[in-house]
C-alpha cells in the first residue's frame, strides 16, 4: 500500500537546489529558490517532543532508502540504448508516478475561506483582492500575500514579485505606541524590500532616494492603528511603494503588529491603493464584520 503525503514543497527531483509544490496528488509547475538544501522528503517542525523528533528521523531514512533504491531500479531499466528515465518521481516510494499538474496556486483547504488568507499567529485575516494569491515561490519568512508570478529581478540575479505584504508581531521592545513604531520601522521596511534581501543580494542595485507620500492614524480590524508610507526610487528597476502599518494584535497579550507592503511602482506593480483596500479589509478571526472605530478612515497626508 502507497502512502501518499500531504500537500506541501518537497526538493525537486530535477532541481535540486530547489523546491516545487505537491498538491496532495501531483506535482505543480510552482518552484521556489531556496537559500540552503532542501529536504528529501516532508518537513518536520522543530522544537516538538523527542518522539516527535524520533518518528521524523525515521520517515526521513526511510524516504531517502526508497529514494536510493528507485533510483537504482531505475538505472536497471534503461532500454537497450543505454537511456535513463528522467521524469521526476513524487516526494516518496509509489506503485504510480504522478502526472504534472497545470495548476497555477495551491488550493486552499476545504475548510478555508478561499477569500481570505488567515493570520493565526496574530488572530487576524486578510482579504485575497482580485490580482493577489497566497504566498507561492517565497524564501521570505511571515509573507501573507503576493503577486502572482515572479520576474527577473533587475540588480542581482534572483526572483523577484512586483507585489507583497508581510505581517510580524512585534516582541523584544517596550514600544506601545501604533504610530512610533510605524515611524521607526518604515526605513528597515524600505531597506528590506528595495536595497538588500535575506539573502544579502540587492535585487534592485539599491535605493537612491526616498520621500513619505502619506501618513496617519486608522482603523484596523477595530483598534486603532496608525501608517506610513514611502515611495522609493531605485538604482535598477522602477522603484516602488513601502508601507508599514502597526495595530494591537486581537489576541495573547495584544502585542503590536506590523504589516509591511512593498509595491512595485509603473504599469506593473499593484495599485497603491491595494494597500488601502487590504488594510480596510483586515479583520479579527472569527468576526468578519468587525468594522472601524477610531480612525476608521485612512488618515490624512502630512
Amino acid at each position: 500500500m502507497s502512502m501518499t503525503p500531504p500537500p506541501g514543497w518537497y526538493r525537486d527531483p530535477s532541481h535540486p537546489l530547489a523546491e516545487r509544490w505537491w498538491d496532495g496528488t501531483a506535482w505543480t509547475e510552482h518552484r521556489r529558490q531556496t537559500s540552503q538544501q532542501p529536504s528529501a522528503g516532508p518537513e518536520f517542525p522543530d522544537g516538538g517532543s523527542g518522539r516527535a523528533r524520533a518518528v521524523a528521523l525515521v520517515v526521513a531514512v526511510t524516504v531517502l532508502v526508497a529514494s536510493i533504491v528507485t533510483g537504482a531500479v531505475l538505472l536497471d531499466r534503461g532500454d537497450d540504448t543505454g537511456a535513463v528515465a528522467t521524469n521526476p518521481e513524487p516526494p516518496f516510494a509509489s506503485s504510480s508516478r504522478p502526472s504534472p499538474s497545470t495548476s497555477l496556486t495551491p488550493a486552499p483547504p476545504p475548510s478555508e475561506d478561499p477569500g481570505v488568507v488567515v493570520d493565526e499567529l496574530n488572530g487576524i485575516t486578510f482579504p485575497l483582492l482580485d490580482g493577489w494569491v497566497r504566498p507561492e515561490n517565497i524564501t521570505e519568512d511571515d509573507v501573507v500575500l503576493t503577486t502572482p508570478g515572479t520576474y527577473d529581478c533587475p540588480g542581482d540575479p534572483g526572483l523577484c514579485h512586483h507585489g507583497r505584504v508581510i505581517s510580524r508581531t512585534v516582541t523584544g521592545n517596550d514600544e506601545k505606541s501604533p504610530e512610533a513604531l510605524a515611524e521607526r520601522d518604515i526605513a528597515e521596511a524600505a531597506d528590506s524590500a528595495y536595497d538588500r534581501d535575506i539573502l544579502d543580494r540587492r535585487p534592485y542595485d539599491g535605493i537612491d532616494s526616498h520621500k513619505q507620500v502619506k501618513a496617519g492614524p486608522v482603523a484596523v480590524a477595530g483598534r486603532a492603528g496608525y501608517f506610513v508610507r514611502w515611495q522609493v526610487r531605485t538604482a535598477a528597476g522602477p522603484g516602488g511603494y513601502v508601507q508599514s502599518l502597526a495595530f494591537p494584535a486581537g489576541v495573547g497579550s495584544q502585542a503590536l503588529v506590523i504589516v509591511r507592503f512593498a509595491f512595485d511602482a509603473g504599469a506593473a506593480g499593484p495599485p497603491p491603493a491595494d494597500m488601502d483596500r487590504i488594510t480596510k479589509g483586515i479583520r479579527p478571526i472569527g468576526d468578519a464584520d468587525t468594522g472601524g472605530g477610531v480612525g476608521s478612515s485612512i488618515g490624512p497626508s502630512r
